[in-house]
């Protein structure tokens, strides 16, 4: 397909954007959805409109619940009631047998707290942004760790790090549009066709050819 992307999981945020991914995985073969509430969206979670989430969850090309997790970086008042609306996402997810992808920002002890009252789930930590440490739990436990457009900025030594200790097996990589492009368009609105700036960048980090980053990622 066009600029090399032949594989998107394109999660939902909310009840819209969700139903939206599942009719682009309809009409389009490469595309795949996920389904959730996001914790920035905890002021439109309605019981209905969970209830349509469980239904599109069901979707044949509806591969994984998300985005969903902790977001403490705009909002730390409603922790709690982001605490539950995450549980209720993972409990959705191992009843339906789907991975889940994960939001965590500024949230990193407590979205672990959660995550290791649920050893049989498994999915993705997007635009990963914890410490090497964390990573290797993760990764011990079945996770996966997605990359984004940062691990090619200068100041980004964390991720970088990150990307070094993450097996073969369990690497990803993601556009976060609009946000988060890839030097040399930081800053702009981000695309899936900048999508290579963001492999080459983790390419170099892992010490591998962009080539290796590209068939890992679809791989996995």
């Amino acid at each position: 397909h066009t600029d090399g992307v032949s594989l998107i999981i394109n999660p939902g945020c909310e009840l819209t954007s969700s139903e939206n991914a599942v009719a682009f995985a309809e009409k389009y073969d490469f595309v795949y959805a996920a389904v959730g509430f996001h914790p920035e969206e905890l002021k439109c979670y309605t019981e209905e409109g969970f209830a349509v989430i469980r239904e599109l969850a069901q979707h044949p090309k509806c591969v994984a619940i998300g985005e969903i997790g902790l977001d403490y970086y705009w909002d730390d008042s409603r922790k709690e009631e982001q605490k539950q609306l995450f549980r209720r996402h993972i409990e959705l997810a191992l009843e339906l047998c789907k991975p889940v992808i994960i939001h965590d920002r500024e949230a990193h002890g407590d979205t672990m707290e959660i995550i290791r009252d649920y050893p049989e789930l498994r999915g993705v930590f997007h635009c990963y942004s914890g410490s090497a440490e964390m990573a290797k739990e993760l990764i011990k436990r079945g996770w996966y760790i997605s990359f984004s457009g940062v691990v090619s900025f200068k100041n980004a030594a964390k991720v970088k790090e990150v990307a070094k200790v993450v097996p073969d097996d369990r690497i990803l990589v993601e556009t976060d549009a609009p946000y988060l492009a890839p030097h040399p368009f930081r800053g702009k609105i981000n695309h899936s066709g900048r999508l290579l700036y963001t492999a080459t960048a983790l390419a170099e980090a892992r010490g591998c050819s962009v080539e290796d980053v590209a068939r890992l990622t679809r791989e996995n």
